[in-house]
Order: C-alpha cells, then structure tokens, then sequence
C-alpha cells in the first residue's frame, strides 16, 4: 500500500513535459521494436534495388533468414531505437507543447484540423532535427549485409566494404569522414517530408477521433484503426522524400560499391532516380512500408494514450480550458 501511494506521489509530482516525454519515450520504442523486421527490409529495397528488389519481400526475408540469422532482421535496430525513443519523446511532448503556445497565443484559435496540422509538422521538425544523426547511423548499419564467408561471397558488395562494426564505429567514422556535416547528410529531405507527414498523420488521427462517439472514445480498437488510417495516408504523400533520403544517407558505400559519381542535393537527387531508375524507385518498398506504418502508427497512437492514462496526464482540452481562462485572467488584472 505504501508502496503505491509512493509512486502514485512521484507520478503526481512530475511535471506536465516530462510525463509526455516519457510517454512518447515508452511508445516510440514500443512501435519500432515491433516493426523492425520490415523496416530492415524496407531499407535493403530503397537502397540496394538490383539485390533486393527482385528477389521480392519472401525471397528478401529468405536472404537475411539464411545469410545472417534471425538477428540480421534487426540490423541496425539498436540505433533504430536509440534513435526513435528520443525521437517519439520530443516529437509527442512537442506537439503538446506547440497546441498549447498556439492556443495560449491565440485564444481564439479554432480547435481543429488545422491546429494540430501545425503543432504536429513543428513537432516533426524540432524531433528531427535533435535526432537525425542517430537515424543516419541507423540506415547505414541497415544497409550493409553481411554473414558467413561463403555468403558474403555472393553479396554485391564485397568484404572491405563492411566498415561499420557497430553504432559507435560507425558515428566515428562518419565524423572523421565528413566531419558535423556528415552526420547530418539528408536532413534536408528528412524535413521536406517531415513537415507535411507529422503534420498530416496528427491531422488525419485527430480528425478520426473527432467522429468517434463518445461512448467510445476509449475503444481501442478504434484508436489502432484511426491510427493505422492516419498513418497509411500520410505516409503515402510524402513517400519519395523518404526514399531520397535513404539514398542520400548511403551515398558513399553506394559510390564506393557501384564506382558512380554521387548524388548531390534533395532536388537532383529526386529527378536522377526519377530519370535514371524510373519514377516508380520513389515508390520502392511503399508495399512493405503499409505493413509497417499500419501497425506502428496504430500502436503508437493507442500506447501513447494508454501511457497518458497510466500517468495521469489531464485531458487535453480541460488543459487548454485552464491555461486560455488563465491567460485571459492576467490579461485584465
């Protein structure tokens, strides 16, 4: 008994960003773990095309299965979650926080699509940023391939290119590479995308929940249904910009392997693989990523929830009530 009350005090005593923090926290790491077996597979189609792509999704799984065991499904899954428990942390807390400012700021703000389109793209944008050279990291460990002897001996890309050992060797190396610029290679389409997905995928879950009734606010099979809509559409406008990144960020072991001149820009990178590999690469591994974004995006909407609940975080819109009254009181006194 006492035992509870204690932690129920330590709970009550935190403070409204950290809950949300560690409520993002908790539901990044959750989603991505689960998915992670697609995302590697995701990564391989987007990245190594000719190796990959034609062997299809059974044959990619196969491939891995055979050359690098059960655990080469989660290649790159260490930095992957380093990555994303962060990631989701600021980008949940931030959303709050940036509803709540717009608000504050403008009290007469409709609450609607449009506000959480806006808190949701910001929110992207400042996790992105805070985050990106753990997700750099996270696709070159993905890209590479690697096995037994006389497995390698059927890669396309040969020993001497397997130069990342782990997620420390390989932001070293980055960095004695190419120094702080290195590690923040592909930011660019990162954000482009980010902006319109995060904003979007708020948008369109916010939206759902909206024609829920009440009743059933707390279903969640229906919070993981307007979660998997939510994240199938937005990540199907903004798709490209994901492959361009990925493209960017292993433009140097894909120069090194293939011999080619590398990539430069978000815009010229995008046409040279329109131009060159067809209009269809920017789409490359989408398939794979309805698996993956329909189940992630749901389960992290709903355990964000769940965690909301669990640590007592106050309903939204009884928040915004309080600080808007609060404002408006010391706007007259």
């Amino acid at each position: 008994m006492a035992e509870g009350e204690e932690k129920n005090g330590i709970i009550d005593s935190m403070p409204l960003f950290a809950k949300e923090l560690i409520a993002g926290g908790v539901t990044g790491g959750i989603a991505k773990t689960a998915v992670a077996p697609l995302e590697r597979i995701k990564i391989l189609f987007q990245t190594r095309r000719e190796e990959f792509k034609k062997i299809g999704l059974v044959g990619s799984i196969n491939k891995i299965g055979k050359t690098e065991g059960l655990m080469g499904f989660y290649r790159g899954n260490g930095a992957s979650v380093a990555r994303i428990v962060p990631y989701a942390a600021l980008h949940y807390m931030a959303y709050e926080e940036y509803r709540r400012w717009i608000i504050i700021g403008f009290p007469y703000t409709t609450r609607g699509p449009l506000l959480d389109l806006v808190a949701g793209s910001f929110a992207g944008g400042t996790a992105v940023l805070f985050t990106y050279p753990l997700d750099l990291v996270r696709t070159k460990l993905a890209y590479q391939v690697v096995g037994s002897a006389k497995a390698q001996a059927k890669t396309v890309v040969p020993l001497e290119h397997i130069v990342y050992r782990g997620i420390v060797d390989c932001f070293s190396r980055t960095y004695r590479e190419s120094g702080f610029r290195g590690l923040y290679r592909g930011v660019a389409p990162s954000l482009y995308g980010i902006f319109p997905y995060a904003g979007l995928k708020f948008y369109f879950y916010e939206e759902m929940k909206r024609h829920v009734p009440a009743e059933h606010k707390k279903d969640i099979s229906l919070k993981l249904v307007c979660g998997s809509v939510a994240g199938l559409l937005g990540q199907t406008l903004t798709y490209p910009l994901d492959v361009v990144r990925r493209q960017m960020q292993v433009e140097r072991l894909y120069a090194a392997v293939k011999e080619e001149t590398r990539r430069r820009g978000t815009m010229q990178t995008l046409f040279k693989i329109a131009r060159e590999e067809g209009w269809k690469q920017l789409f490359s591994g989408l398939s794979i990523n309805y698996l993956k974004v329909v189940p992630s995006v749901a389960i992290g909407f709903t355990v964000y929830d769940i965690m909301k609940l669990h640590l007592r975080v106050p309903p939204r819109e009884e928040m915004e009530a309080e600080a808007v009254t609060t404002r408006k009181r010391n706007v007259f006194t």
